[in-house]
């Protein structure tokens, strides 16, 4: 792994329990319902843990405001259609399934099932990222540990940071994001670094809030709608001074196409930085517990497929790429993420009994008990796979396309 400047701690403050939710009779007209978002941004504000001054070292002017950030993503959860509700919760049939076991993917989805696969992955994070918006995880990762006094946010910055440091990034350098989210990485390299960072996604909803989360800080952003699986990339031949990616690669069908994809729009000498969730050599599918605890785990993190690090290598090499760095970016907890992910955990549980609660008094719909059941379940699983080092998505790969390639041409 690369050498990073040792981060200067944080006490991180726990969490209190959440706040009481009276369980008298409410009224059912539409005041309620107009009302119900900012019912629950206020609870979350009364429950919000109380700041106190960090010191751990992080540019935070590009994060977002949280209260605001939660009221909305309430509204349109609240607002969900039925269809909406049920096509997310049937797009969780492919994180049962293995970009492996092609023979499964046609049994359960059909001979087009690259096609159903983007389809759910559109239906599944329109939905999931405004779930994670409600807490820490708006990225939608969980960071490394780079600092075990820091909390979740403060360690994607970290993490984010050390990114930017190992790709060299400087004023004007044109980055790509794959799998950008709602783009807040994104803005948060520009603003640390003063590059240009396009960022691809799938989903129609985020690119939208990163457009104009950028527009309203004034960023050089870009956002292009695009499946990754569908190559080539809409993208010009050796165009980036750089590249990184925060676990999207389980949802890329062909590694090897994907990245010499990548290799093509890249400059020569240009690095790369990958962070992603792995299968570790302690991880036998063979062992039932081990196979329980990946059948959980997969669709909790929205994984289709399980690379191993050798399966990660060895797509990056045939690609062109050379491997300089390569190993668990977690500097701090003895490599472990458990402590970052009992925290989103413990947040989220705590969240659905006041949830639970105000469904209970009609305050909000009842499609919310799914919502918060479905965001909930098998944490238990990740914290205990992290443990036994069977699984990481915290795996943090360095590579550079070498100066002395020939441009490639795009992708068939």
């Amino acid at each position: 792994m690369a050498t990073r400047s040792a981060p200067v701690p944080a006490q991180a403050p726990a969490l209190p329990p959440p706040a009481k939710v009276s369980a008298s009779p409410a009224s059912h007209g539409s005041s309620d319902a107009a009302s119900s978002s900012d019912s629950i941004a206020q609870v979350k504000q009364a429950q919000k843990v109380q700041s106190t001054p960090s010191s751990v070292e992080v540019d935070r002017s590009a994060s977002p405001g949280r209260i605001t950030t939660i009221r909305n993503s309430f509204r349109v959860l609240k607002n969900l259609t039925p269809k909406q509700m049920d096509d997310f919760m049937k797009s969780y049939i492919i994180y049962d399934l293995d970009w492996a076991n092609e023979a499964q993917m046609i049994d359960t989805l059909g001979p087009d099932y690259q096609s159903a696969v983007h389809d759910c992955l559109v239906s599944y994070y329109s939905v999931l990222n405004h779930l994670c918006a409600l807490g820490e995880v708006e990225k939608m990762y969980i960071p490394p540990v780079m600092s075990i006094r820091a909390g979740i946010l403060d360690n994607q910055l970290l993490y984010e940071e050390s990114v930017a440091r190992e790709l060299g990034l400087k004023f004007g350098d044109k980055v790509l994001d794959l799998g950008c989210g709602r783009g807040r990485v994104a803005a948060h390299m520009s603003k640390y670094t003063g590059a240009r960072v396009t960022g691809l996604n799938i989903d129609a909803d985020q690119l939208s809030s990163a457009r104009a989360f950028a527009a309203k800080r004034n960023l050089p952003l870009e956002f292009i709608q695009q499946d990754f699986n569908a190559l080539p990339l809409a993208l010009e031949s050796q165009s980036f001074d750089a590249f990184y990616q925060i676990q999207a690669l389980s949802l890329c069908k062909d590694l090897p196409a994907t990245f010499k994809e990548i290799h093509r729009v890249l400059k020569p000498g240009a690095k790369i930085s990958l962070l992603d969730w792995v299968s570790l050599p302690a991880y036998d599918p063979a062992n039932s517990e081990h196979a329980e605890l990946m059948r959980r785990i997969k669709p909790l993190i929205g994984a289709v497929g399980t690379p191993t690090v050798d399966k990660l290598h060895q797509a990056l090499e045939k690609a062109g790429f050379r491997v300089l760095q390569s190993g668990n970016a977690s500097v701090d907890a003895d490599g472990l993420q458990a402590p970052l992910i009992e925290r989103a955990d413990g947040y989220f549980r705590r969240l659905q009994a006041l949830v639970m609660a105000l469904v209970k008094i009609h305050v909000l719909p009842a499609h919310f008990k799914t919502l918060m059941k479905r965001l909930t379940k098998d944490g238990e699983a990740f914290v205990k796979a992290d443990r036994m080092r069977l699984i990481t998505t915290s795996y943090h790969i360095l590579a550079e396309k070498p100066l002395d390639e020939k441009p490639m041409v795009p992708s068939s």
